[in-house]
């Protein structure tokens, strides 16, 4: 499905909002935008790229500020593809215009195993691997065996190396993928696997920008403001980061001249952004919801929750190497925008996947102050509040795990916890005071 503009020299898998509220915007902002077009692909459901398709692949990115709205036409999507069009993908990947793969697929979406890795023993990785001894060119279905196909085509056209940029919320991000992809690169073909470890970069990103869901009304509202029907326009807030580490050998869009960062190290910027953004999203996503709240901004409101907020940011920021004064403006500016509330970023959409989250973004910061001694109850309260969620409080339970995770948090609280802080961390089901503290707020968040 191909809508024109810039030759393809980028290629994305995980056509969503986020990436076209971010990577797009970027790409269409460089200095050198002409030279860079990006041919995306659906995760699953070949519709939003029927539908760009149909408009020529431009769409309408609506800015939400606290005081209005502003639009602009994103023109640096040449192409949209369903995830079925497995050819158009090996296309591609065979071309020697291409530079950069980049990712949006979320955590559940890369099928680690708990502790890092591949984790074959699911049943769509072990499909794949099957699909892939069997014909390397096949269609598959997961993240990782579409990368592996599509470098196993760029192999075999030897059309030079190239760069894969994974873009979703994981620290480390680039190191975490790597491995994940020559786990599956050996158990396919070990000259594969040593092909990709010559030829091929995954560089470390940390990215930021809210994208909630856009609605019917925003659909008219681009109708009457712009006189375009647009179909998919994107909905974002005015606040966006990316900061980059790691080589791009075939080149890369001059994405510095609208704001992206490069540098030698992306930890510090991702412990801050995971910690206090991710991790208080994730405590307002259960905990608020708990306590009748369906969006950040109204939950932020609370002043219940702010407490919580501000109680679990203290423990955290001990753990940052920034600045005092640097962490308090971050944190200043985290609440203008979850205050934003024309931005309406739900609870439920955030609550999404928490397995894959919480060992992220609470996990470390809570061993780490039960290491020096402290019982920390801004993290312990996030995990107690995911034990209600999972027990049926709050958001709707919405996890790539769900089948796991869900069972562990049947019955008495007193079995409860324990098997569910042991999915996170044996550490902490370890810990008898941690399991105490949980089980005791999960009590009081349970009885309102």
């Amino acid at each position: 499905m191909v809508g024109g503009g810039a030759p393809v020299r980028l290629v994305h898998l995980g056509l969503g909002n986020f990436f076209r509220a971010h990577q797009a915007w970027y790409t269409h902002h460089a200095g050198d935008a002409d030279g860079w077009g990006y041919a995306a692909f659906t995760g699953r459901s070949p519709d939003l790229a029927v539908a760009l398709t149909a408009q020529g692949c431009r769409y309408t990115l609506i800015t939400r500020a606290a005081g209005g709205d502003s639009c602009e036409r994103i023109s640096s999507l040449s192409a949209a593809h369903s995830a079925a069009d497995h050819e158009a993908w090996l296309g591609y990947l065979r071309s020697p215009e291409l530079a950069a793969v980049t990712i949006t697929v979320t955590e559940a979406g890369y099928f680690r195993r708990p502790g890092g890795g591949l984790d074959v023993t699911r049943p769509q990785i072990a499909a794949d691997l099957a699909a892939l001894r069997a014909d390397q060119a096949g269609p598959v279905r997961t993240a990782p065996a579409r990368l592996i196909a599509g470098l196993h085509a760029r192999r075999l056209a030897d059309v030079g190396p190239l760069a894969i940029v994974p873009c979703d919320n994981l620290p480390s991000n680039g190191p975490i993928i790597r491995r994940v992809l020559t786990d599956l690169a050996e158990l396919v073909d070990d000259s594969l696997a040593a092909w990709f470890a010559g030829n091929v970069t995954v560089v470390t990103t940390m990215v930021d920008r809210i994208t909630p869901r856009a609605t019917a009304a925003d659909i008219r509202a681009v109708r009457d403001l712009e006189g375009f029907a647009d179909q998919c326009p994107v909905v974002t807030e005015p606040f966006s980061d990316w900061v980059i580490s790691g080589e791009f050998p075939a080149g890369r869009p001059r994405w510095q001249d609208c704001g992206a960062t490069f540098t030698d190290d992306v930890a510090p910027f991702e412990e801050r952004k995971i910690w206090l953004l991710n991790g208080a999203h994730s405590l307002l996503a259960y905990a608020g919801s708990i306590i009748g709240h369906a969006t950040v901004a109204d939950a932020i409101a609370d002043e219940t929750a702010m407490e919580w907020i501000t109680q679990w940011w203290d423990e955290a920021s001990g753990h940052l190497s920034q600045p005092a004064a640097e962490l308090a403006s971050y944190r200043a500016a985290l609440l203008a925008r979850f205050g934003n509330g024309r931005m309406h970023d739900r609870l439920d959409r955030i609550a999404a996947d928490g397995s894959q989250k919480l060992p992220i973004r609470i996990v470390p910061v809570l061993l780490m102050e039960r290491q020096a001694g402290r019982m920390p109850e801004g993290a312990t309260r996030a995990l107690a509040a995911w034990v209600c969620h999972l027990r049926g409080l709050g958001a709707p339970v919405s996890d790539a795990r769900a089948d796991e995770v869900v069972p562990l948090a049947s019955g008495p609280l007193a079995d409860a916890v324990p098997h569910v802080l042991e999915r996170l961390d044996a550490a902490l089901a370890a810990d008898a005071d941690v399991v105490a503290t949980v089980i005791g707020q999960s009590e009081r968040l349970a009885a309102g």
